[in-house]
C-alpha cells in the first residue's frame, strides 16, 4: 500500500507518500481501507520529531480516520467486512489502509461518510474531557479556547447541546459561524483580554470549566477567569510548555487543574472512551444537533498543503486528507 512517512523530520515538505508493507491484523484487529483522514495539530508535531508514536502504534501520522472494513481479526466480534466505520486511532490514518482495535471503532453516523473522518479523535477527546474529567453538566458555563479549530467547533456544539452556556475564543471573522454552532459569546483574542471579557459578560463570577488548548502562555489567566469550584482541562501546548502557577489563587476557588492525553492511553482506556462517545455523542450527531465541520478536503498526496492551512490557523473546523484515485505519487 501507500502512505505518508517521514523519513526526517522536518517542515512540511518532509512528508512523502511512498510504497510501505501492508498492514497485518492482530486477533483482536480490523483491517480498514481509509477513505479520509482528519489532520489534527498532533501530526504537525509528529512531522516535526516532538511526539513520536506510542510503542507498538503505526509508525504514519494520523489519528483518526474513516473508511470501510476488509478484514477482521480472529478475536473480534460485532464487526462485519464491508461495514462502513470510523475510527480512532494511535496513528497510521494518512494512508491506503490501518489495522484498527476492534475497540476503538465505530459505525458512521448520519452524516457523509468521508466526513465521518473528521469526528472521532474531536469526539474522544471533547467528551472524555468534558464529562469524564471536568464534570460539565446543564446551566453550567464553559470557555472553549480557540473555537474555529476542530475541537472548538466539536466542543461548541456538544456545550450547547448539554444545555451550557458557551464562551469561546477566537479570530473576529470567525465570529458569525461560531454563533451558528451554538456559542453564546465570542471573545477576540487578538484584541480583547479574555478574562476582562469573561468577567464582564459572566457578571464577575468567571466561567465553570475551560476547554484549553494553548498551555502555559494561558495558564495564569485561565485561573483568573474561573469561578469559584471551576474545573481547567489542558489537552494542547500551543504557547508553551512551562509556566508559574499561582496556587493562592487555585486554593482560594477551590479550582482544579488538570492535563490530559489521548494518544498514549492504554487499549482499554480508550474503548471505554469510544463507547462512551458512541452512547453519548452519535445521538446527538443522528439528531442533527451536533454536525462535522469541514474546512476542506484535499488529496493526501497533498498533506504538506493540509499540514500549511492548518499551522496558518486560517483554517475552520478540520482538514481532511482523501484516498487519492490510483494512489498518487511523491507528495510535494
Amino acid at each position: 500500500m501507500r502512505a505518508i512517512t517521514i523519513p526526517e523530520p522536518g517542515g512540511p515538505d518532509a512528508l512523502v507518500w511512498a510504497e510501505v508493507p501492508d498492514p497485518e491484523p492482530g486477533p483482536n484487529e480490523v483491517i480498514v481501507e481509509v477513505r479520509a483522514s482528519g489532520v489534527n495539530r498532533a501530526d504537525l508535531l509528529q512531522r516535526q520529531g516532538h511526539y513520536p508514536p506510542p510503542p507498538g502504534a503505526s509508525a504514519y501520522p494520523g489519528l483518526e480516520c474513516s473508511g470501510v472494513i476488509t478484514v477482521v481479526g480472529a478475536e473480534v466480534a460485532g464487526w462485519a467486512v464491508g461495514q462502513q466505520v470510523c475510527a480512532l486511532l494511535s496513528g497510521g490514518g494518512y494512508a491506503e489502509r490501518v489495522a484498527v482495535p476492534a475497540g476503538q471503532l465505530l459505525p458512521v453516523p448520519a452524516c457523509d461518510p468521508v466526513d465521518a473522518a473528521a469526528l472521532p479523535e474531536v469526539a474522544c477527546t471533547v467528551w472524555s474531557n468534558l464529562i469524564q474529567v471536568a464534570r460539565l453538566g446543564a446551566g453550567e458555563t464553559l470557555l472553549v479556547h480557540g473555537g474555529g479549530s476542530g475541537i472548538g467547533t466539536f466542543a461548541i456544539q456538544f456545550g450547547a447541546a448539554l444545555g451550557v452556556t458557551v464562551l469561546t475564543t477566537a479570530r473576529e471573522a470567525k465570529h458569525a459561524r461560531l454563533r451558528e454552532l451554538g456559542a453564546a459569546h465570542m471573545i477576540d483574542y487578538r484584541g480583547q483580554d479574555f478574562v476582562e471579557e469573561v468577567r464582564r459578560i459572566t457578571d464577575g463570577r468567571g466561567v465553570d470549566v475551560i476547554l484549553d488548548i494553548m498551555g502555559g502562555s494561558y495558564l495564569g489567566r485561565n485561573v483568573s477567569a474561573l469561578a469559584t469550584g471551576g474545573r481547567l482541562v489542558v489537552i494542547g501546548m500551543q504557547g508553551g510548555r512551562k509556566a508559574e502557577l499561582d496556587l493562592g489563587a487555585l486554593l482560594t476557588k477551590r479550582a482544579s487543574v488538570t492535563a490530559t492525553s489521548l494518544r498514549s492511553r492504554p487499549l482499554a482506556e480508550k474503548a471505554e472512551i469510544v463507547q462512551g462517545v458512541r452512547d453519548d455523542v452519535w445521538p446527538l450527531v443522528e439528531e442533527g444537533r451536533i454536525r462535522p465541520i469541514v474546512d476542506r478536503r484535499l488529496p493526501m498526496t497533498e498533506a504538506a498543503e493540509a499540514h500549511r492551512l492548518v499551522e496558518s490557523n486560517d483554517h475552520f473546523g478540520k482538514v481532511l486528507l482523501t484516498r487519492p484515485p490510483g494512489g498518487g505519487s511523491a507528495v510535494s
